[in-house]
């Protein structure tokens, strides 16, 4: 099979994907990532607990009204809610397209600065797409991981490595039938300000196009993931949520072809409310070529993995639809500061990988 096999319904899925005030849940946390946060609700890692957590996330009602498509990780896409039916018919049911995490994780890049590293999982992958198909997947995600230093990081083989290695993948599985999000995050990590986190994410965002145009990658049947275009963490000059607006739609705009239908924001460490604040300003300011959205995890799971906190379902569902739907309101440019409940409390863990 080829993408031209595949066409219309890449672009379907992609459209869908991208619907006005919608956007993506990511719980593709690994297990070991998925253990550190049910550890700090004092739950066991076991595939039982997993299997409940992100099932209260699946049979949240209404969520289909908020959430266009859920990236899960590889033991979810094929196990069953305690009911016995498949997690990825739950989803179904709402509306809500099924996705799947296809990389293998981060290795160290040889000959690269000492924390810089490559996305893995290209081997075999279209193989492991076409199966993922099978089982009900129809987009995918692949992260790759970039950051700023003042030793003129992110180098250009960083670059260039994980711009191709994101286009290698794109076309790999849209040839067996999967939109891919394609996802160049640039860490919070630093002190350097806003201005310099536009110059490299408009590097990268560009390479990451450049490498998908050798690639022949169909854009219309694809969405982009990247992080808001915010100062590092560590930056002593604090900006407000409409400069970050505006610097992340220029940068978007500076970089990223219009033909790609939506940009799926991912929330980076942001706290939730902060998430919610900055996409809204975005769509305040409307005015771009694609779909200003959302692919939020801890953004949107912060506070219903705390009211679950095991085995309260009612309690974590009332907690992610609050935040689903502040984040669909966010995506009209339509949210109210602080009218759904949130948390502030900020998330960015240094050097983030899962």
């Amino acid at each position: 099979m080829t993408i031209a096999d595949y066409q219309e319904e890449l672009i379907e899925t992609a459209q869908k994907l991208a619907t006005r005030g919608k956007g993506i849940l990511a719980v593709d946390e690994s297990t070991p990532t998925c253990g550190k946060r049910l550890a700090s609700i004092d739950v066991e890692n076991t595939e039982e607990n997993r299997q409940a957590y992100r099932g209260m996330l699946f049979t949240s009602p209404g969520l289909g009204e908020y959430i266009s498509g859920a990236i899960l990780f590889e033991e979810t896409l094929s196990q069953s809610h305690a009911d016995g039916e498949k997690m990825v018919d739950k989803l179904s049911q709402q509306g809500i397209i099924p996705g799947i995490k296809v990389d293998q994780g981060l290795k160290p890049l040889a000959g690269a600065l000492a924390h810089e590293t490559y996305c893995s999982g290209l081997d075999g992958l279209k193989v492991r797409a076409a199966q993922y198909y099978d089982e009900g997947a129809r987009f995918a995600k692949w992260r790759a991981v970039l950051q700023i230093t003042n030793k003129n990081g992110p180098s250009e083989l960083a670059v260039k490595e994980n711009a191709w290695g994101l286009a290698r993948y794109a076309r790999s599985v849209q040839e067996a039938g999967l939109v891919p999000i394609i996802e160049p995050e640039i860490l919070m990590d630093g002190d350097h300000d806003i201005d310099k986190t536009s110059e490299v994410q408009e590097r990268v965002v560009k390479a990451v196009y450049r490498a998908c145009e050798v690639n022949h990658v169909l854009l219309e049947g694809t969405l982009l993931k990247p992080s808001m275009t915010v100062p590092g963490a560590e930056c002593k000059v604090e900006v407000t949520p409409a400069t970050v607006a505006k610097y992340t739609i220029q940068t978007m705009l500076r970089s990223v072809p219009a033909s790609v239908p939506g940009i799926v924001f991912l929330s980076g460490g942001l706290s939730e409310e902060a998430a919610s604040v900055y996409l809204n300003e975005m769509n305040v300011l409307g005015d771009t070529p694609w779909n200003l959205s959302f692919s939020y995890g801890r953004a949107l799971q912060h506070s219903a993995l705390r009211g679950w906190a095991g085995s309260n379902i009612d309690e974590g569902q009332k907690f992610v639809l609050a935040r689903a739907q502040a984040n669909s309101e966010a995506s009209k440019g339509e949210y109210v500061p602080g009218s759904q409940a949130s948390s502030d409390e900020k998330l960015y863990v240094a050097g983030y990988t899962y």
